[in-house]
Parts: structure tokens; C-alpha cells; sequence
């Protein structure tokens, strides 16, 4: 039998999960990343519903719950830090997860777990693509061209090979939303709750735990003409210091904190919507095919679920039919929509909802946080939005050969 090889751009959680899979499946498998080492940090995800199946299928469970924040639930507070509402994790479905981890962790768990015949490099990126009726060329940075049987593009929501490749069938849905993310220094007061925290002006200011005894602090505005993302980090930083000035709680220790920084990065919250997650023999998944954004919620999930369902049908692909890659790629696609287009379909009126401008906004907000909060709603209010609980069978992975 033929060893079909794939080359996949991307080396985060959706281009970690393909590989593992795809290499389960038999395929010849290569990795390009563009950064010049694997990337370590970032803020926290989540492993929920069916992504949770997956990650006991990869064996991997044990090893994720190991390396959890620690995070005991989420508590949103008044400008006096006082709970108005508290959501323990008491259900793995919850507002917090009850398997919360950080980016970074959670793609090295994938990445360790990798059979040493993947081959990954790094610092090299995708020039141009030439996409054929049984194979595709790829020209990369470093001078090369190869040829393989299938390109998958896990670029993320930026991808600049699925803008070349899909051009105008990409769309964006930008939602006027900025979030400034970054790692700050714990303190006596911190607990393990995400405190979150609602200020006029449609400011958020929020605290997350971590493992590693420092706090992932988040500042998010609702505006839909400024995007911060856009700027240089100094000036961003800058502006976001005048914006949350005088927004209350610890709004000071937060904007001191980002001001020494090393990780922080800012986020201009964009939804990726395609008219087709493939074209011939390229493909892609995770963030660079349907980016849901932390308000549609699950998108780690979402991208370990794209992997093994990709792999899972291409494994089901006849060797000696020329168009089986491309049914397995319509299959992938068909049963990943339902799923995407549940965590892209926003409830009507967010995120505005959720960022309050008055200080009657704020009051009415704590006001439905304090009444969800109460045992007979708390669950259902916290299982709003997110999607990996929907209820989908996985396909059946076929095998070839084992991995080491």
C-alpha cells in the first residue's frame, strides 16, 4: 500500500492533534511552524464534551488533569470585590471546566505524545501553494518545494495560506471587541476563583489562576472603531492605560502589571466563517477554518475534535481512488459544520449585552448574575454557549500501524 503523506502548517493544538492522528491512520506526516520554537504560554482553555473523548482516546486524560490551573470556579464581583454571583465547578460543563489548562501545556501534552516519525521544523513558512488534481506543490520560505498528497492549514485565525488558497470565500465577522491578555504577579489576596469583574464604559477587567504561581489577568472593552491589536505594543499599552484608568477594583494593579510584562498580546475578537473548509488537496481546521472566539467558547476543543475527525475520515479513504482524499475532506466538513455554527451563532444582542455602558447596565447585569447563580439556575446558566457539549458520535478512526 501507497503511504500517503500530508504536510501540516501549523504547530499549536489543531495542527498537533492532526498529526497524532493522521500518523495513527498511516499517513507520513510533516510539521512546518513558523515560529522559530514551540511556543509555550498563553492564557486558559478548556477540555469539554466530546473533545474530552478524544483526549481519552489519545491517552493523554491523566496528564491534562495533572497539569490544570487549579481553577475552583468563576465569581463575578462588584467594584469592592464583593461575590455577586459565584459558579464552583461542579459539573465538568460548568463556567470552569473541570479540565482548565493553560494554551502552551495542553499543546506540549499533544506535542510529547507525537511518534518521532513526524517530522517538525521550525522557522520555515508556506510561499506559495500550487494545488493539483491528485497532489499539491508547496514552494516554502527556506527554498524548498515539495509535493504531497494533502496540505492542511492550521495557521490560526491569521493564516495567510488560507487567504491565498481560499481568497474571498473567508469572511470575517469582527465584533468589536479587545482583549488584552498577559501574566502578572500573584498576590496574598488571590485565590484559585476566575474573579470577574464589569466596570461602566464596557470594561471588563477579570483574574485567572494559573499552575505555575502567577495570575493571567485579562482587560477586554467593548468598541467597535479602536482595535488596539492593530498597533504597535507600546502604544496599545498606552491607550489601554487611558481606557481603564479609574475603571475600579484593580484596574491599577492590572495596567502596572502589563506594563512589565513579557507575554502580554492583544486580541481585536474576530470570527473566521468559510464557504468550504477545503479546495482540492488543501484543507484546513482549527482558528484558521472557523475561529469562534472566547465568546462562542470551546475553541481548543473544537480544534482537537478537528483533528481527529479529519484524520478519522481520511483514514476511511480507498488508496486507489483518485477522489477519495477530497470525500473524506466533504465528509470532515459535513460533520464538523453543526458543531462550528452552534459556537458562532451568538445570542442575540452580545456581546454588547455583556458590556454595559451605564451604570444601570452594571446593576441589571449583577442583578441576572446574582439570580443565575442560585442552585436551580446555576448550571443551566453556565452551560449557555458552550459547544463541545453537543451531542455528535465520532467517526471510527482506522488504524494502520502502530505508533510509537
Amino acid at each position: 500500500m501507497n503511504v500517503r503523506k500530508a504536510l501540516i502548517s501549523g504547530a499549536s493544538i489543531a495542527g498537533l492533534s492532526t498529526a497524532f492522528w493522521l500518523s495513527k491512520a498511516g499517513w507520513e506526516v510533516s510539521i512546518i511552524e513558523r515560529a522559530s520554537a514551540f511556543r509555550d504560554g498563553g492564557q486558559n482553555v478548556d477540555v469539554r464534551g466530546i473533545a474530552r473523548e478524544v483526549l481519552q482516546k489519545m491517552g493523554l486524560e491523566d496528564q491534562v488533569r495533572q497539569q490544570t490551573t487549579t481553577e475552583e470556579g468563576t465569581a463575578f464581583i462588584n467594584e469592592k470585590g464583593q461575590v455577586v454571583g459565584a459558579f464552583p465547578v461542579e459539573d465538568s460543563d460548568g463556567m470552569t471546566a473541570e479540565l482548565e489548562i493553560l494554551r502552551g501545556d495542553l499543546a506540549r501534552i499533544v506535542l510529547e505524545a507525537l511518534p518521532s516519525t513526524i517530522d517538525i521544523r521550525y522557522g520555515d513558512w508556506i510561499e506559495h501553494v500550487s494545488n493539483g488534481t491528485d497532489h499539491v506543490d508547496i514552494q516554502l520560505h527556506s527554498g524548498q518545494t515539495e509535493t504531497y498528497d494533502l496540505l492542511i492549514i492550521a495557521e490560526g485565525i491569521r493564516s495567510r495560506t488560507r487567504d491565498q488558497v481560499f481568497g474571498d470565500r473567508v469572511a470575517r465577522n469582527e465584533l468589536g471587541l479587545n482583549i488584552a491578555y498577559g501574566t502578572i504577579e500573584r498576590e496574598a489576596g488571590d485565590d484559585r476563583w476566575w474573579r470577574w469583574y464589569t466596570a461602566t464604559g464596557g470594561r471588563q477587567i477579570s483574574l485567572r489562576p494559573d499552575n505555575q504561581g502567577t495570575i493571567r489577568a485579562m482587560l477586554a472593552f467593548k468598541d467597535n472603531k479602536h482595535n488596539l491589536a492593530s498597533l504597535p505594543t507600546e502604544q496599545a499599552l498606552a491607550e489601554l492605560k487611558v481606557i481603564f484608568t479609574g475603571a475600579g477594583w484593580q484596574d491599577k494593579r492590572v495596567i502596572e502589571g502589563f506594563a512589565t510584562s513579557k507575554d502580554v498580546y492583544f486580541d481585536y475578537l474576530t470570527q473566521i466563517k468559510m464557504s468550504t473548509y477545503s479546495e482540492g488537496r488543501v484543507c484546513v481546521t482549527g482558528d484558521a477554518a472557523w475561529c469562534v472566539t472566547p465568546i462562542g467558547g470551546g475553541g481548543s476543543s473544537l480544534a482537537l475534535i478537528g483533528g481527529y475527525v479529519l484524520a478519522a475520515f481520511l483514514s476511511q479513504a480507498e488508496s486507489n481512488v483518485v477522489d477519495s482524499i477530497e470525500s473524506s475532506l466533504t465528509q470532515y466538513e459535513h460533520w464538523m459544520r453543526p458543531m462550528v455554527d452552534k459556537a458562532q451563532s451568538l445570542p442575540p444582542g452580545t456581546p454588547d449585552l455583556f458590556y454595559p455602558q451605564t451604570k444601570v447596565g452594571v446593576g441589571t447585569m449583577q442583578t441576572f448574575i446574582r439570580i443565575a447563580s442560585f442552585g436551580p439556575f446555576r448550571k443551566l446558566a453556565s452551560r449557555i454557549g458552550h459547544v463541545a457539549r453537543t451531542k455528535q458520535e465520532l467517526p471510527e478512526i482506522q488504524m494502520v500501524q502502530a505508533t510509537p
